[in-house]
C-alpha cells in the first residue's frame, strides 16, 4: 500500500512539473503611485459621490482580471477616486453593471461576510508598508461592512473590528460606493520629517454573477488580492501627527438563566452584569487592548455534529475579544497542532464546555517592518466546578528577506489549587519555534516545532509540523509532515491527536478548457493521508487516499464533485464512534463521494451529496441537503439536513440512524438592524437548540443585543432543559 502511495504521488508531481506556463509574474520594482488630493469642503458619506471634491478628484481605472481568465477584456468597469482631510481618508468607487439592480448579488445583509457570497468593492492598507501586513475595508451594493487583517497573504483576521464609515448607493448602471476611514484606524508611521505619508494598497472588485475578480494593480490568479509584495500606494497625504488614540467601550447586561429537569426547576440565576473593553494605541506600532469583567452573550453558537471519525473535532473560535490579532499566534491558521488557542480560556476545565466566567484579560501588540512582539494575559475565575487560572502568552517574531520570518512563542498556564474539588495547582508551558519562508512567490514553506512541560504528571512531549506548497495558474502540489508524541499535552492548545506521525502530500491540476465553454474549472487531483504512531514509528494507524478526478465549476456558477476515499485503518484501542463498539482489528473499505450544488448566489440555491460505500465491518451513507431562499437581501432562510443510515456495524453489528436538521432565518431592516434564528435538531441525543438574537448597531460598533437560547435534550429521563435570556448594550467612544 506504501508502494503504490508513492508511485501515485511521484506521478502526481512529475506530471505538475511538467506544465509550460504558470502565468505567474513578479512585484513591480517600482510600485505604481496615485497622489491623493485635500478636500477643501466637506464629504458627506452618503454614496453619492455628487461632492465638487470627488467631481475633480483623479479616476483610477486600470483594473486587471484575475477571473475567470487571468488578463484580458474586463466586462464589469470599476473607477476609484482618493481623497482625505484632517481625520479620514476617503475612498470614492462605482462599480458598473449593466443590468444594473437587478444583476447584483448579495444574499444577506450581515456584517463580516464571506468572500463569494456577494457582489464586493474593497480596497486592502498597509499604512507602514510592511509588505506582509494589510488591513482590509469591504463592502457590497447594500452596504455590508466586512474588516480584517491579512498576514502574508493567506491568514486572516476576520475578527478584527474598526471605525469606519461607508454607504452605498445603486443605480440602473451599477453601485457607487463611499468609504471614510479614520486616520486613527489605520495606525501609519511619520517620516523623520515632516508629514507627507505612503500607504500600500491594493483595491478589488467582484461581480459574483460571472465571477468577475479584478484587481489594482496586477495581482497573479494563484494569489489573493492581498498580497502586498505587489501593492500601490497612495502618495502626497499630509497627515495629522499621532494623537491621543484610545477607544473605550463599556457595556451593561441583564441575564437570566433556569434549568430544569422535567416540571422540577433544578437552578436559577438572575443578576445584572458590567464591564468594559479598553484599546490603547500607543503610537502606530504599538496597541495595548484591555477587557475587564469579560462577556461574550452575543457570540454565534456552535453547530452540533455526529463525529464518527477517531479525531478531535476543531470549533473555532467566536468571541471577539480573542479573535482580533489571532493570527500573530504560532500555528494559527492550521486546525492540527495550535500550541495556544484561546478556546481553552473561559471554560470550566479541559473536558467541560461549560462557560467560566473571565475577570481580566490584557493584550499587547508591536509591529514594525522588522518585527512583532506580542503578548496575552487573561485571569479565569473560579467556579463551583473549576478553580481560577491563569492564562499567559509570549510572541516574538522577526521579519527577513521580502515575506519570510521566524517565531518564538511561550504558554504558560497556572491552575490554582482547589482542595474541596480534590484539584491541584499546575503548570503548564508550551515553547513553540516557527517560521514561513518564501524563496519565490508561488513556493511556501512553513514550519513549527513546540514542546510541552506538565508539572503535574512530570511529562514533557514534543509536536512539530513542516508545509511545502507551490502554487500556480496552473496547478497546486504540497506536502504537510506532523508529529505529535503521547506526551505533548498544551494546556491552552488544541491538538488533532497526540501519539501520531502523519502525512499529507498531494496537488491537483487547475484546467480551464476553452472549447467546452460550459466549463469555467476543472481541478482533478489527489491527497495521501497516512498516519503512523509516533512512539512506535512502525505502527499503522490510518490511511487513505482522498481522489477527485471530477471537482468542476461550471458557467452557469453551478459545481460538482465526485470522489472516492479508499481507507486502510488498523483500531487497536477502544473506539466506539456514536456509541458503535469497533472490535480491533484490521479493516479496508471504500467509499464514494458525489456533491452537486446550483448557483449560490441566486434567490434560490441548493446543495444536495451522497456519502456512501463500506464503513469498517458495515456500510454507511450520508445523505445532505441544503437549501437557501433569499428573495431579497433583507431576508433569507437556510435549510440543512444531514442523515446517516449505518448497518451492521461494531463488535454486535448494530444498525443505526442519525438525522441532524438545522434551520435559520435572518432578517434585517438594513445593516445596522437584524434578527437572527436559529434551530438545530439532533436525533442521535434527542437534543434540540434554539438560538434567538437581535442586534441594532446604533451608532458605529455601538450595539444593542436581545438573545435568547434554548437546549431540551429528551434522551434523559426526566427532559433536561436550561433556558437564557440575555439584554446587552454597548457603546463605543474613541478619544
Amino acid at each position: 500500500m506504501k508502494q503504490t502511495i508513492l508511485s501515485i504521488l511521484t506521478l502526481l508531481i512529475s506530471l505538475s512539473l511538467s506544465a509550460q506556463d504558470t502565468d505567474n509574474f513578479p512585484p513591480s520594482d517600482i510600485p505604481i503611485e496615485i497622489d491623493v488630493s485635500k478636500t477643501v469642503g466637506e464629504i458627506k458619506i452618503d454614496g453619492r459621490l455628487d461632492d465638487t471634491d470627488w467631481e475633480q478628484a483623479d479616476r483610477t481605472t486600470d483594473f486587471f482580471r484575475r477571473e475567470p481568465r487571468q488578463g484580458g477584456a474586463l466586462k464589469y468597469k470599476t473607477e476609484v477616486r482618493f481623497l482625505y482631510d484632517d481625520k479620514n481618508l476617503y475612498i470614492g468607487a462605482f462599480c458598473s453593471d449593466s443590468v444594473g439592480i437587478e444583476g447584483m448579488r448579495i444574499q444577506d445583509l450581515r456584517r463580516d461576510f464571506s468572500w463569494g457570497e456577494n457582489d464586493i468593492f474593497g480596497i486592502a492598507l498597509d499604512p507602514q508598508n510592511l509588505k506582509q501586513y494589510a488591513q482590509g475595508f469591504q463592502t457590497t451594493p447594500y452596504g455590508n461592512q466586512r474588516d480584517f487583517q491579512n498576514f502574508n497573504g493567506n491568514n486572516f483576521d476576520t475578527g478584527w473590528n474598526t471605525l469606519w464609515r461607508v454607504r452605498t448607493q445603486r443605480t440602473e448602471n451599477g453601485y457607487t460606493v463611499e468609504m471614510a476611514i479614520p486616520f486613527k484606524s489605520l495606525r501609519y508611521n511619520l517620516p523623520e520629517t515632516g508629514n507627507l505619508i505612503e500607504l500600500g494598497f491594493t483595491l478589488v472588485r467582484y461581480a459574483r454573477r460571472d465571477i468577475e475578480v479584478s484587481t489594482f494593480p496586477a495581482i497573479p490568479q494563484s494569489f489573493t488580492p492581498y498580497r502586498m509584495t505587489y501593492a500601490a500606494k497612495l502618495t502626497g497625504i499630509e497627515a495629522p501627527p499621532p494623537s491621543t488614540n484610545v477607544r473605550v467601550e463599556p457595556y451593561a447586561l441583564y441575564q437570566y438563566d433556569e434549568n430544569k429537569e422535567g416540571n422540577l426547576l433544578v437552578d436559577k440565576l438572575n443578576e445584572p452584569k458590567t464591564g468594559f473593553d479598553a484599546k490603547w494605541a500607543v503610537n502606530p506600532k504599538t496597541v495595548l487592548d484591555l477587557t475587564v469583567n469579560t462577556d461574550f452573550a452575543q457570540a454565534d453558537v456552535d453547530l452540533a455534529v455526529n463525529n464518527l471519525e477517531r479525531f478531535n473535532i476543531f470549533f473555532p473560535e467566536r468571541r471577539q475579544f480573542f479573535l482580533e490579532n489571532s493570527g500573530i499566534w504560532a500555528g494559527g491558521l492550521q486546525q492540527s497542532i495550535r500550541p495556544f488557542f484561546s478556546r481553552r480560556i473561559g471554560l470550566q476545565g479541559s473536558f467541560n464546555a461549560t462557560p467560566a466566567p473571565i475577570d481580566v484579560g490584557a493584550r499587547f501588540t508591536q509591529r514594525t517592518e522588522k518585527n512583532a512582539l506580542a503578548g496575552l494575559f487573561v485571569r479565569q475565575r473560579e467556579t463551583e466546578n473549576s478553580a481560577g487560572s491563569n492564562f499567559g502568552v509570549v510572541r516574538y517574531l522577526k521579519n527577513y528577506g521580502n515575506e519570510n520570518n521566524i517565531g518564538l512563542m511561550v504558554t504558560h498556564r497556572l491552575d490554582d489549587n482547589y482542595s474541596e474539588l480534590g484539584l491541584e495547582s499546575n503548570n503548564n508551558t508550551t515553547i513553540s519555534l516557527d517560521g514561513q519562508i518564501r524563496p519565490t512567490s508561488q513556493w511556501d514553506i512553513q514550519y513549527l516545532f513546540s514542546s510541552s512541560i506538565d508539572e503535574l504528571s512530570g511529562n514533557t512531549g514534543y509536536a512539530g509540523r513542516i508545509f511545502v506548497g507551490n502554487d500556480t495558474n496552473k496547478y497546486y502540489y504540497g506536502w504537510v509532515t506532523e508529529y505529535t508524541d503521547a506526551n505533548y499535552s498544551p494546556k491552552m492548545g488544541f491538538v488533532r491527536q497526540t501519539d501520531v506521525i502523519r502525512h499529507n502530500p498531494g496537488g491537483y491540476f487547475i484546467w480551464r478548457p476553452k472549447k467546452l465553454n460550459w466549463i469555467r474549472r476543472w481541478d482533478p487531483g489527489m491527497f495521501v493521508n497516512y498516519n503512523h504512531d509516533a512512539t512506535d514509528p512502525g505502527s499503522f494507524q490510518q490511511a487513505s487516499l482522498y481522489i477527485f478526478p471530477v471537482f468542476t465549476w461550471f458557467k452557469d456558477n453551478s459545481f460538482l464533485e465526485v470522489s472516492t476515499t479508499p481507507t486502510w485503518q488498523n483500531i487497536n484501542f477502544a473506539f466506539a464512534p456514536l456509541g458503535l463498539e469497533i472490535e480491533e482489528d484490521r479493516y479496508f473499505y471504500n467509499r464514494y463521494k458525489v456533491q452537486y450544488n446550483t448557483d449560490l448566489s441566486k434567490k434560490w440555491s441548493s446543495d444536495i451529496g451522497v456519502d456512501l460505500g463500506s464503513f469498517y465491518n458495515g456500510t454507511r451513507t450520508t445523505v445532505n441537503a441544503a437549501a437557501r431562499f433569499a428573495p431579497l437581501p433583507h431576508a433569507t432562510l437556510s435549510l440543512n439536513y444531514e442523515h446517516n443510515d449505518i448497518n451492521g456495524v461494531g463488535v454486535s453489528q448494530e444498525d443505526l440512524n442519525t438525522d441532524l436538521y438545522t434551520a435559520n432565518l435572518r432578517l434585517a431592516l438594513n445593516p445596522r438592524v437584524q434578527l437572527s434564528t436559529f434551530y438545530q435538531y439532533n436525533s442521535f441525543n434527542e437534543q434540540g437548540r434554539w438560538n434567538v438574537r437581535f442586534s441594532w448597531e446604533y451608532m458605529p460598533l455601538s450595539f444593542i443585543y436581545l438573545v435568547f437560547n434554548d437546549t431540551q435534550i429528551d434522551v434523559f429521563d426526566p427532559v433536561q432543559q436550561s433556558t437564557q435570556f440575555i439584554s446587552k448594550i454597548t457603546f463605543l467612544k474613541q478619544f
